[in-house]
């Protein structure tokens, strides 16, 4: 018996695929536990058609992804901290601190999404990566320096 998965399934496939079962692994479990549908004409047709509409969906969103990055990376935050005659900051630089800059300059970044392992606390020049939609990485520079 062939089937299309709609959900994922341990040992079996995942959500799309389309497998060959026993008939009452398929009829029995599968299908009424709305793991799988048939895999007769109408379901493949609407199968493909499901699949068109994804990709589509998926190219949109990558472009406009791509877009943010180039936005993300003409920016450069700056910040001007008291620090130690050794250069080690009376504080630290987070990435909620990031994205309030970025903010300003006009881009919108949820502050999870920076990935910052731990605050900076060091005078310097860092590249701190920004992981976006779709797999997509961008990359944001700090500037630390002292006050006077």
């Amino acid at each position: 018996m062939n089937i299309i998965l709609t959900e994922n399934v341990d040992g079996l496939g995942t959500i799309g695929d389309m497998v060959k079962v026993k008939p009452g692994y398929g009829r029995n479990f599968l299908v009424p536990q709305g793991l799988a549908v048939e895999a007769n004409p109408r379901n493949v047709k609407e199968l493909d058609h499901q699949k068109r509409q994804l990709e589509r969906k998926m190219l949109k969103v990558l472009q406009a992804t791509e877009f943010l990055k180039g936005e993300i990376e003409k920016v450069t935050c700056e910040f001007t901290l008291r620090a130690s005659e050794e250069g080690r900051l009376f504080g630290s630089v987070t990435s909620m601190e990031i994205a309030e800059r970025l903010a300003a300059a006009g881009v919108e970044v949820d502050r999870k999404k920076i990935q910052l392992d731990e605050p900076i606390k060091a005078l310097g020049e860092f590249s701190v990566p920004v992981k976006l939609q779709a797999g997509v990485t961008a990359s944001i520079k700090v500037k630390v320096s002292a006050a006077e």
